[in-house]
């Protein structure tokens, strides 16, 4: 059954009872992503259009002002907007469940290869330029509930972040993440 078909049904006190607790807060993750979606785009529609052979430093100056558009919208917005405690739940079992396999270490290691450790983390703050962004393990990704093409999980420390890649920003994040 679909997630909109569970949360329709869930209505009624009977089908209450019936509705996944983990499908529903997905559906809420999807929502919550795609209302920041639309407000990215729109935000974007504001800026100039970038040259097909943008330099550096004119991408640099079109993600400092998607940044600053996108912050000043998002003035109050508090840790755990997108990634509230529901949807922490389910993605530490996704991970959890992921770190039962017989690839664990194998996992944890090309997570943590590339992984800058702890920095400090604002949400809508931009993510340092001097530090690297950690590559996601592809099982990791295909394991996670889908991002539109600008949004990307990362992991910094033992945290994982939802980095929007245009404005080069922390949408959202949460600690304590990693099995």
């Amino acid at each position: 059954m679909c997630v909109l078909a569970v949360l329709a049904l869930a209505g009624s006190p009977r089908a209450q009872d019936r509705v996944n607790p983990e499908a529903k807060a997905l559906a809420d993750f999807h929502t919550r992503v795609d209302e920041y979606y639309a407000l990215h785009k729109k935000l974007e529609a504001t800026l100039p259009k970038l040259p097909k052979d943008a330099s550096p430093q004119q991408i640099d100056r079109d993600q400092r002002s998607l940044e600053a558009l996108i912050a000043a919208e998002r003035k109050g917005v508090r840790q755990g907007a997108l990634f509230t405690p529901e949807v922490q739940r389910v993605i530490r079992d996704i991970l959890a469940r992921l770190f039962q396999g017989p690839d664990r270490a194998k996992l944890r290691n090309s997570i943590m290869d590339e992984n800058p450790g702890r920095i400090k983390l604002t949400i809508n703050g931009r993510y340092p330029d001097v530090v690297p962004l950690a590559n996601m393990p592809a099982a990791v990704l295909k394991a996670m509930p889908p991002l539109p093409e600008e949004l990307e999980y990362r992991f910094v420390g033992d945290a994982l972040i939802l980095l929007d890649a245009h404005a080069h920003i922390v949408v959202d994040y949460f600690d304590r993440v990693l099995p």
